[in-house]
């Protein structure tokens, strides 16, 4: 772990009150790997740090996702280029990605999908084929597949991925739930890997097409310190009491109780 000033590289309003942010954070960026997350500062408008996803790795900067939920989201998405900001990390267990693995099938629910672009974009290097269905509440708010060159120079989501939307007002691509989505997509998939919201999990441990099949699920979670000291995080387990920040924030789907955050 390690805990730098990191300088604002770029900052761009990417969907409604969601914002990319570009940093340079070497120290961090050349041992990140996907499912991490680092804690931010957020000036003298929280007492405590904010965790955020790291959504994707650029040489010696690292991206992060920010949606603004509150006082110290807000304060991010208020940042300017050329600012500096007080971070620390990687921290917590990332994805694991199976080496005879072949398949992947990736599902995002809404600011879900900040961790998975750093897995697919993994993913991809390593010669794996990648799915992913990516659902939120409408077309607006979808990640978009590029930008404005004028704004950033590159795509938001690796060309090859097969991208699948979701949104819940029919808006654009399939109208319902990304977790709908799922059995169409399972045949050929060697694991399965998912973030968003407790609502999308607790429907994926009814689902038969689920059983005995290997999933791994991003816990979304208020944290404290991010470093296992304050035990803010804490969740029941099948094996006892569990550390978000520490102990994941990815565990494998079977581990969680269904009744967990």
């Amino acid at each position: 772990m390690k805990q730098v000033k990191a300088p604002i590289k770029s900052i761009i309003e990417v969907m409604p009150e969601t914002y990319l942010i570009w940093l340079d954070a070497p120290e961090i960026a050349t041992s990140a790997s996907p499912g991490q997350f680092v804690m931010v500062r957020c000036g003298d408008e929280t007492i405590l740090p904010r965790p955020v996803s790291i959504h994707r790795v650029e040489g010696d900067r690292i991206v992060l996702l920010v949606n603004v939920v509150g006082k110290g989201t807000l304060w991010l998405s208020q940042q300017k280029k050329g600012g500096i900001l007080d971070i620390f990390g990687p921290l917590g267990n990332g994805f694991s990605i199976n080496p005879d693995a072949k398949n992947l099938l990736l599902v995002a629910g809404g600011i879900g999908i900040a961790p998975l672009y750093f897995l697919a974009e993994t993913a991809i290097t390593s010669g794996k084929k990648v799915t992913l269905i990516n659902g939120a509440r409408s077309g607006e708010c979808l990640l978009p597949v590029a930008l404005p060159q004028k704004l950033y120079d590159g795509g938001l989501l690796p060309a090859s991925i097969n991208v699948v939307n979701a949104t819940d007002d029919g808006s654009e691509g399939f109208k319902g739930l990304a977790t709908d989505l799922i059995p169409h997509y399972l045949a050929g998939a060697d694991q399965v890997f998912a973030c968003g919201p407790a609502a999308m999990y607790r429907a994926m441990t009814k689902m038969p097409e689920l059983k005995n099949r290997p999933v791994q699920v991003s816990m979304e979670i208020m944290m404290g310190c991010g470093v296992g000291v304050c035990y803010g995080c804490t969740i029941e387990t099948k094996h006892g009491l569990k550390q978000v920040c520490k102990d994941g924030p990815v565990f494998e789907m079977g581990f969680i109780l269904k009744d967990s955050p």
